[in-house]
């Protein structure tokens, strides 16, 4: 067989290939700026106070501090139980913070927070990673055949990977469909199925002193 012949076959053979492979890769992920140069000035603000329950009103004390140059969002815990929510519903995401609780001298503290996700408008459906020293894992009030019904997925945490109060913590969030991991510090230690297809994801003050940073948060199409 003619050699520039076989090489024009091996071509055309391969070709088929590529396009099922081309087909099957995902779609780009796209960043999202969760800190938008000027909000307010003409645009939505990023981020809204939500009580905790929805039905109390929110506190007057300021207690969210947002740097926007250093991309750190600081809760003092002193506001009341509330969640700051990105003002941008979500399907598929993975969203990436470090986190740290401010060390107190009070003995045998209870350090409190979260990261909330696929969370409704007003925070009466919710999914959170626990911030708490107890460890990192998945609990809420997810819909299970139309109602709202409560998990909690503590026991089924493969580790406790949380560092102690005054140490960076990073969690990584990924949902797809209705399945929803939580990795801590690098590895993943919970699945969850949720019965929300698309939410909001949020940060949750309740009693202490916490900052996130390197938030991170992608689109998967």
């Amino acid at each position: 067989m003619n050699h520039r012949f076989c090489q024009i076959a091996a071509r055309v053979a391969v070709l088929p290939c590529l396009a099922v492979l081309m087909a099957a890769l995902p779609a780009a992920a796209q960043n999202v700026n969760l800190f938008p140069a000027n909000p307010g000035n003409g645009q939505q603000e990023a981020w809204t106070r939500v009580a905790i329950p929805p039905d109390h009103p929110v506190s007057q004390t300021p207690q969210w501090h947002i740097d926007t140059a250093n991309k750190q969002i600081v809760c003092d815990g002193n506001g009341g139980h509330e969640f700051l929510r990105f003002n941008r519903e979500l399907k598929n995401f993975t969203f990436h913070v470090k986190w740290r609780f401010t060390p107190v001298a009070t003995p045998n503290p209870k350090y409190n927070s979260g990261v909330f996700f696929r969370n409704n408008l007003d925070g009466s459906i919710w999914h959170q990673a626990q911030t708490s020293l107890g460890g990192g894992y998945i609990f809420g009030l997810t819909p299970v055949d139309g109602k709202p019904a409560r998990f909690n997925l503590q026991k089924d945490m493969t580790e406790n990977r949380v560092k102690p109060a005054g140490e960076w913590n990073t969690f990584d969030i990924r949902c797809v469909g209705d399945t929803c991991t939580l990795a801590v510090n690098g590895k993943v230690v919970n699945t969850a199925k949720v019965g929300q297809a698309t939410g909001y994801i949020g940060l949750e003050s309740e009693g202490y002193q916490i900052t996130f940073k390197d938030l991170r948060l992608r689109e998967l199409k």
